[in-house]
């Protein structure tokens, strides 16, 4: 399907679209269709480490409907092996496989697959229904009913499949895992709900688990906006392709402010013909269409081992597996439900080698292999090999700063102290409270009509540009400048400051609107070191390689004021009425180092990610006008009743 409208832009076709597609096969190219018993690829005998025959089949599901299913056995197998399967939207591959190990970059493996096979599996790739070869329908739901075992559902499809794979695929173990990144990730989580007893190992990656609370489309209400609009192209545009919009123009920034209210994307563009954008635009609050859609709620036990993973820059989806690892917690007697962190963006895990995380490099260590050799595969080599050990821990860590290993028994750790770093009138952050003496009030000017950008511009699309991966470790010098931007900043450390666990904000805050957001960045304030540059990789040599006085987010997130007190139902806010803003800003394990400055920022827009808050009162941002959108005066307090602090979960250094 091509959209078309007013402007004369339009959507075009990809193969593969970026991040959140091309990571989530974790083992194989992308590309749009299967074909049916592909014979290995014959290169060079140097060449080939190992080869793979693809072999595509339609798997027949519960309702009658064929799922397009693609078999990937090595040559030779002599003997059982377990079965890995991944569950995607985004398409299946079409061809043999060979790992080249000599480097060479026609391999059609990625990093993660090589790992994986040290051990021997059958993998499994899949296409959900109503995508390319995939017969039914696409409804980009994650919606599950226990109580209808006829549903049409990512659940059920997944036990079919798994059923129908143990009955009918030569020389498997009768053991299978399930994996995969963002949308396979949750392909993978879901199978929570109801796993098939020959399902012995899971592990979720990234996957989202409210979507209106805080994972792709919305935080705590805020849509966001640039992200759901183009992913929603992406997935819905057209059943046989991965598409993207194309903006015709180089900032799309620009694009998003000249398109006006968030109706003109129907009106001019879409015309109502992808189901899921208008799904998202007629439900603007917290309703019974989006509490069906957070399954999370359902995990109330851990009832297959599951390895959850989790980036602390992941732009994506960087709150569902702390939210799946602790709905699974509450019933665990087998000590089964894991999760690892670490210094990655969306699926980096799976993708790179980890050394570094945009431009901060991480002592080296290679975080991605050391995961994927060390963690993920030991996971699935105890749980379908029944070989080696079972993990140790409950959670493991990348802790940044430090760049070293962490392994916790609990998560959060018992041992962390929750700590208040206040803000004061003078622009400083500092653990002691703010005194009558040094009270006060900071002020800025919320404009619609020009918002803070959330990256450097110009602006990429979300797809298919790198930029989008790594922007959240973005130098927040960018916007320093801007006068409704506020910064407040701490001295130079004198020791370090190590955090580990869930992070906060608390604002005292006031707006002369009817509706505000607020957004609170943490930030870790590098010391200047002369121009002697700490950098990411050993050729880098220019001026703007260095890390000397970089300003480096740590946790960032928005909190949208309508939904202050309620998350059903939207109130407008009192013009002048000091409210206190509880700013979730997620789990993370991190040291601030001595010498370091610890920063925060506040500022009231962040676009296109965040779509524009009109800042007077509209019953649905979604139908706002243009005269809605308002300037609006915002005072954030730092007096003794009205102390705004960042809540932090410090562990005290050790004698």
């Amino acid at each position: 399907m091509a959209v078309t409208g007013a402007r004369n832009l339009f959507i075009r076709r990809a193969l593969v679209c970026g991040t959140a597609c091309a990571i989530v096969l974790a083992g194989v190219a992308v590309t749009r269709a299967a074909v049916a018993d592909t014979a290995p690829a014959e290169v060079p005998a140097h060449d080939v480490g190992r080869a793979y025959v693809a072999k595509e089949v339609m798997v027949p599901m519960r309702d009658g409907v064929r799922l397009q299913t693609v078999v990937v056995t090595p040559v030779g197998q002599t003997g059982p092996l377990p079965i890995l399967i991944t569950r995607t939207p985004y398409g299946v591959p079409d061809q043999a496989m060979v790992d080249r190990q000599d480097g060479d970059p026609k391999s059609t493996l990625l990093p993660s697959w090589r790992a994986f096979q040290k051990d021997g599996y059958i993998m499994v790739y899949q296409n959900l229904r109503g995508r390319f070869k995939s017969e039914g329908q696409f409804l980009k739901t994650s919606r599950y009913n226990a109580h209808d075992r006829r549903q049409a559902n990512e659940v059920n499809d997944a036990w079919d499949t798994i059923d129908w794979l143990v009955k009918n695929i030569p020389n498997n173990n009768g053991r299978v895992g399930i994996y995969g990144v963002s949308y396979a990730g949750l392909t993978a989580g879901l199978t929570l709900l109801h796993p098939h007893p020959a399902l012995k190992a899971i592990s979720e990656q990234a996957s989202p688990a409210d979507q209106w609370m805080n994972d792709d489309d919305h935080h705590y209400g805020a849509l966001r906006e640039s992200y759901t609009f183009e992913y929603t192209v992406l997935v819905q545009a057209e059943k046989e392709a991965n598409t993207n919009f194309d903006f015709g123009v180089r900032d799309v920034y620009s694009w998003y402010l000249a398109l006006g209210p968030l109706s003109h994307i129907n009106k001019d563009y879409l015309h109502g013909k992808l189901d899921y954008w208008n799904q998202v635009v007629s439900h603007p609050d917290y309703d019974s269409f989006w509490k069906e859609e957070a399954w999370v709620d359902k995990v109330k036990t851990s009832t297959v081992p599951n390895l959850n993973v989790a980036g602390f820059w992941d732009q994506e989806d960087p709150w569902g597996p702390w939210r799946i690892f602790r709905g699974a917690s509450q019933h665990d007697p087998d000590n089964t439900n894991f999760i690892v962190a670490g210094p990655w963006y969306h699926g980096g895990w799976q993708r790179t080698d980890g050394g570094n995380i945009g431009p901060l490099p991480l002592g080296g260590h290679q975080t991605a292999v050391e995961f994927r050799e060390g963690i993920e595969a030991p996971f699935f080599r105890y749980y379908l090999h029944e070989t080696g050990e079972k993990p140790s821990w409950k959670a493991k860590m990348f802790e940044t700063g430090s760049n070293e290993w962490r392994e916790y028994k609990v998560w959060p750790p018992q041992d962390a102290k929750t700590t208040q770093l206040f803000f004061h009138a003078d622009g400083t952050l500092s653990f002691q409270a703010p005194t009558k003496k040094d009270s006060g009030v900071r002020q800025y000017v919320s404009d619609p009509a020009n918002p803070v950008p959330y990256r450097p511009r110009p602006i990429s699309p979300t797809y298919p540009t790198p930029e989008w991966r790594t922007w959240e470790t973005n130098d927040q010098r960018f916007v320093d400048h801007r006068p409704d931007v506020l910064t407040f900043v701490s001295a130079p450390l004198d020791h370090d400051l190590r955090v580990a666990g869930p992070l906060a904000a608390h604002l005292f805050a006031s707006t002369s609107g009817k509706d505000a957001d607020f957004v609170v960045k943490l930030i870790d304030v590098f010391p200047e070191e002369g121009q002697k540059a700490f950098v990411a990789h050993p050729d880098a040599a220019t001026w703007a390689d260095s890390l000397d006085g970089y300003e480096l987010p740590i946790a960032m997130d928005v909190r949208r004021g309508r939904y202050l007190h309620d998350y059903q139902h939207a109130h407008p806010l009192v013009p002048g009425k000091v409210e206190d803003w509880s700013i979730p800003l997620r789990d993370h394990d991190h040291v601030f180092l001595k010498g370091h400055r610890v920063m925060v920022q506040v500022q009231s827009t962040w676009f296109p990610l965040i779509d524009r808050n009109p800042q007077t009162w509209v019953p649905s941002i979604y139908q706002a006008k243009e005269g809605d959108f308002q300037p609006a005066t915002q005072k954030i307090y730092a007096t003794p009743e009205a102390a705004s602090y960042i809540s932090l979960p410090v562990i005290e250094a050790t004698q």
